[in-house]
């Protein structure tokens, strides 16, 4: 490679995105990457602010095993987030809910508000099952040494109200719970 990388990638690169999208986007394009450009800042700071309530909350609800994520003093990676990340600390989180695969399941499609997507950073907040989505390709025995237990949940928090966020979970592991005393 000369001074500027492999320069055959470079040129492949170029060509095949003037073919695909050619050499300009719309005004209208335009308008909307600048609307979007303009008020990010404001949206990552509430991504930020809604997922450590989220956090908070969610470590000291009955209903969840465990929270991951560096925001929470209780995190082991809490005290290197505060010295890197300076900012806040993301917009993802996973957790625990106690029982099982069911009741992981249960949550997940109770949620209403909660969208069940793999995307992150959308301005809607997001879940997945992680165990059944991104790691369903890995073995068991893998999944679990990666730490995703049939009960993990990740979320992308989204910028609702935070209120409204804690309703919509708190309204999903009243039906989690309504079906494991309907099934005991």
């Amino acid at each position: 490679g000369g001074p500027f990388g492999n320069i055959q990638f470079i040129i492949r690169a170029r060509v095949e995105g003037l073919r695909d999208w050619g050499p300009a986007i719309s005004p209208f394009n335009s308008f909307l990457l600048l609307q979007g450009v303009e008020t990010l800042s404001l949206r990552v700071e509430r991504h930020v602010q809604n997922a450590l309530a989220l956090a908070e909350w969610l470590e000291n609800h009955e209903e969840v095993e465990s929270v991951n994520f560096p925001g929470l003093a209780s995190s082991p990676y809490h005290q290197l987030a505060k010295k890197y990340l300076k900012r806040g600390f993301g917009s993802v989180l996973s957790f625990n809910i106690k029982g099982g695969l069911a009741q992981a399941e249960k949550f997940v499609n109770s949620l209403q508000l909660t969208s069940h997507l793999a995307n992150v950073g959308d301005a809607k907040t997001l879940i997945i099952h992680p165990a059944s989505t991104t790691h369903q390709q890995l073995s068991e025995e893998a999944q679990l040494s990666a730490g995703v237990k049939p009960t993990l949940l990740r979320v992308s928090v989204g910028i609702e109200h935070i209120e409204d966020i804690k309703a919509d979970f708190e309204q999903a592991f009243a039906k989690v719970l309504q079906e494991s005393a309907v099934l005991a």
